[in-house]
């Protein structure tokens, strides 16, 4: 199914970890203002079809209508605008400048979060932590204190599949673990990253109604593949990092995840010698399409600058039309 000839709406489509299929670093670019359907796209009473990123230019996406400002207000303190209108779906940002983000999913947890957060500390790095509400909740002194150079993301309440949930149910996962986030780190999180990096109609209805926009991401940590060659883990990122990158880790989960946290330091090091800087999500969104001193890049400029065989495209907008379907 085909909406505006530039967005594409398949079905399951994940790798062994339910994320969006092949990795592939150089998925970088903009695409925006890209058309939906009037009516937009209507989903099931389970939330639609899941919908994943890896089409050639587009990670599709059409959204649920917004609701009425009354019932989307959210019980937090804070300047906090629900219902933009749209939602900007990223794995890459479009530029030139050797600036990447590393983001951590599934925390806070005892296990391995305070490790993560030491490495960051020593080496002066700036992440972005996507939080389940309900372990910050339990495990809030894990982030007291430590949030300081670094971005909070939400990543749900429960760490429920979004696309498989009616709106409602999606929606609350979204703002129970906002009200969360805002209250324990000060930090008010506009970026949403679904479990598994899937995505439904439900889904974007609930993130556009709330304000947010959707993060997934460029390439991730294979720890099943590399768990017992580290080397080539850090090779893996260093060798797949572009200008624009967002990393994908996990500060909790499987024990194999061990062998990407362990090395954190060779891999921050050895991109810092390559000329990089990290920087948050946020950081990342607000370089896009500009160059190494942060002026705007003509547009054939940014579409050469991929290398061969990397595809250029790195966000998918979508509208959140209006009334309720």
């Amino acid at each position: 199914m085909r909406l505006s000839g530039a967005m594409e709406i398949t079905g399951e489509v994940r790798d062994e970890d339910g994320g969006p299929p092949g990795n592939a670093p150089g998925r970088r670019g903009v695409v925006k203002g890209l058309g939906l359907a009037a009516g937009g796209l209507a989903a099931g009473a389970a939330g639609g079809a899941a919908l994943t990123a890896g089409g050639e230019r587009s990670l599709l996406a059409a959204a649920g209508p917004a609701r009425s400002p009354a019932a989307m207000a959210v019980p937090v303190a804070g300047p906090w605008r629900p219902a933009h209108g749209h939602v900007d779906v990223t794995w890459s940002v479009d530029t030139t400048r050797r600036l990447v983000a590393l983001t951590f999913d599934d925390g806070p947890m005892p296990d391995w979060t305070p490790m993560v957060h030491d490495v960051l500390d020593a080496e002066r790095v700036p992440a972005t932590f996507f939080m389940v509400g309900s372990r910050l909740v339990e495990h809030a002194r894990l982030v007291h204190g430590r949030m300081d150079r670094h971005e909070a993301g939400n990543h749900t309440w429960s760490h429920r599949d979004l696309s498989r949930l009616p709106h409602r149910k999606a929606r609350e996962q979204i703002r129970r673990a906002h009200a969360a986030i805002a209250r324990i780190t000060g930090k008010e999180p506009r970026h949403l990253r679904p479990p598994f990096g899937r995505l439904g109609g439900s889904t974007l209805s609930a993130a556009g109604e709330l304000g947010y926009d959707i993060t997934l991401w460029s390439i991730k940590m294979l720890e099943k593949t590399y768990q017992d060659d580290p080397p080539k883990l850090v090779d893996y990122i260093v060798e797949g990092t572009a200008p624009g990158t967002i990393v994908l880790a996990h500060d909790t989960g499987r024990r194999d995840r061990l062998v990407a946290l362990r090395n954190l330091v060779p891999i921050i090091r050895r991109l810092r010698a390559r000329g990089f800087e990290f920087v948050t999500v946020s950081e990342l969104a607000e370089a896009a399409g500009k160059g190494p001193g942060g002026e705007e890049e003509p547009a054939a400029q940014r579409a050469a600058a991929p290398p061969p065989g990397r595809r250029p495209a790195g966000s998918a907008h979508a509208g959140v039309p209006p009334g309720r379907r």
